[in-house]
């Protein structure tokens, strides 16, 4: 009797809309080595603010949850302890911040025991408690009421772009990402209401003085419900024009995870009309020495879409210098660059899948070009800015980047 032989095993390739759009988009060479190769960086310090802002606010919005907490929040008494807390789920997993960044861990100290009480105003004003601070007492308020569901797993599935029998690994690919926060909000408050939980909401304003926000949901009932779509990341406000080719545009990039985040959503049957996207770029509300220097340089040509009508922030800014201690900028300069309204079109959205669909099919060819043999550099192109270039743990045997490295010397 003949046995039938066993049929190949089927796999859907699966890409995230963060961990493989975003990095990719970055560098392909890199997006290689780290994601493809298990190559982590050396010093992930951006992508251990990331987490660890994400994970703050997340905590936060649980204890907010659990004991009606009132704002302002007290950073020792209320946040210092989250902090500890995210920070070390983070050592777990080999994240560690920058000593200027964070204060130690007050549960990782063997020489003696610290208690909350040893905490100083100097250890507040480091950059990473800083910024979570500002974050939750900011938008928190505003923030915490509108949430329906927090980081929040979505996954669809979409035909392989140019798609072979026989070369192709297969018909379908899926995508995958995580919603920091989706909000159902009834039309009828964000038209009428303009008290929420006895205060203004500072989110339904900006909304309510959006156009285009407001041209979408007047197609609809006063009583129908919508969703918005919620992210928040670890970073300034990026250019809205970029000159350089080289540097990724993070501006429509961002507005891309948004859309497929949208469709991903609204591919669920839970799911409510989305007609708009929300981003806040934390660092804009406590901007480092770095931000400022780009801050500047994108007012002074032209590149960022929000903060000219700040005349006194923007003498301030030009007036600063590098050695100088940062100027004082005015709360509401901040909080404007912080928040970033995205309109969900179903035309753009469409766009926004054809580019995840292009980026798909550029991984997917490289991986087969890889597994016909071919060599890592001259499957997957290196080319970046010479700042992601400076940074990267690959440039000194990179054949493409952007910085010299002929005076490199192994030790």
């Amino acid at each position: 009797m003949k046995l039938p032989s066993r049929s190949k095993s089927y796999m859907i390739p699966e890409y995230s809309v963060t961990g493989d759009l975003l990095s990719y988009l970055t560098c392909n060479l890199q997006y290689r080595y780290q994601n493809k190769g298990t190559l982590p960086p050396s010093k992930p310090v951006q992508r251990w603010f990331g987490e660890f802002i994400h994970g703050v606010i997340e905590e936060a919005y649980i204890q907010w949850e659990q004991n009606n907490m009132h704002f302002p929040w007290d950073w020792k008494k209320d946040i210092r302890p989250i902090e500890d807390l995210i920070d070390l789920r983070l050592q777990v997993r080999g994240l560690y911040p920058f000593d200027e960044d964070l204060f130690f861990s007050i549960h990782n100290q063997s020489d003696e025991e610290l208690t909350i009480d040893d905490l100083n105003e100097h250890d507040h004003k480091k950059l990473a408690s800083a910024r979570a601070e500002k974050a939750i007492n900011i938008w928190g308020k505003d923030l915490f009421p509108l949430i329906d569901a927090s980081e929040h797993l979505i996954k669809g599935i979409r035909d392989m772009p140019n798609y072979d029998e026989n070369t192709s690994r297969s018909n379908y690919y899926g995508i995958n990402g995580v919603v920091d926060v989706s909000s159902s909000v009834k039309i009828n408050k964000t038209l009428e209401q303009s008290n929420f939980d006895n205060y203004n909401n500072r989110i339904i304003e900006y909304l309510k003085k959006d156009e285009n926000f407001q041209k979408r949901i007047a197609k609809f009932d006063k009583d129908d419900e919508y969703e918005i779509l919620i992210d928040y990341k670890g970073m300034k406000r990026p250019p809205e024009k970029v000159n350089n080719p080289k540097v990724e545009n993070k501006w429509e990039t961002h507005e891309q995870q948004i859309l497929t985040y949208s469709w991903l959503r609204s591919e669920q049957k839970s799911s409510k009309p989305i007609i708009a996207g929300i981003i806040f770029y934390l660092n804009e509300l406590v901007p480092s020495k770095e931000d400022l220097i780009l801050i500047k340089d994108e007012l002074n040509n032209g590149l960022t879409d929000i903060g000219y009508e700040y005349d006194k922030d923007i003498e301030l800014i030009n007036s600063w210098q590098e050695d100088d201690k940062a100027p004082e900028l005015s709360d509401n300069f901040k909080i404007d660059r912080s928040i970033r309204i995205i309109n969900v079109d179903e035309y753009e959205r469409e766009k926004a899948l054809l580019k995840f669909d292009s980026v798909v099919s550029n991984i997917e060819e490289s991986l087969i070009k890889e597994m016909k043999g071919c060599k890592i550099q001259d499957a997957w192109k290196g080319d970046s800015d010479e700042r992601t270039c400076s940074a990267c743990d690959f440039k000194t045997f990179c054949k493409n980047n952007s910085v010299k490295t002929k005076d490199f010397k192994i030790p």
